[in-house]
């Protein structure tokens, strides 16, 4: 039989994106760092949000919350599985395959209705 854990009322269970000691630009950060936000990935969604049509988010994708209010589950040793409740979750990470594909850039457009004028 395996264990598992199954958020209620409007929450979530999210399993926590490491720790970066560096950021993208080469700066270290000192281990005692804090960041006011998390990102991470859901694990499990509770049946209150997964029937909730104001939040759009489904498992496994990536989200940035506030840890102010998340419990830490102590189901796994690295102890990196949190329940979030909703209104603690700010962003969900989306992509998209075309951005602006359709449009040409607005310097050009600005360009092309000035040589008009000349």
């Amino acid at each position: 039989m395996t264990e598992f854990v199954e958020p209620l009322g409007m929450r979530i269970l999210i399993r926590k994106d490491e720790s970066r000691q560096t950021t993208r630009g080469g700066i270290v950060l000192p281990d005692d760092a804090e960041i006011p936000t998390i990102t991470g990935r859901i694990v499990e969604i509770s049946a209150q949000v997964a029937r909730d049509v104001h939040f759009p988010i489904r498992k496994y994708d990536k989200v940035l919350f506030h840890p102010k209010n998340a419990i830490p589950v102590d189901l796994e040793s690295d102890n990196l599985l949190f329940v979030v409740p909703i209104d603690d979750i700010v962003a969900v990470f989306r992509k998209s395959d075309a951005l602006n594909s359709q449009s040409e850039p607005l310097d050009d457009q600005l360009s092309d209705d000035h040589d008009d004028d000349l």
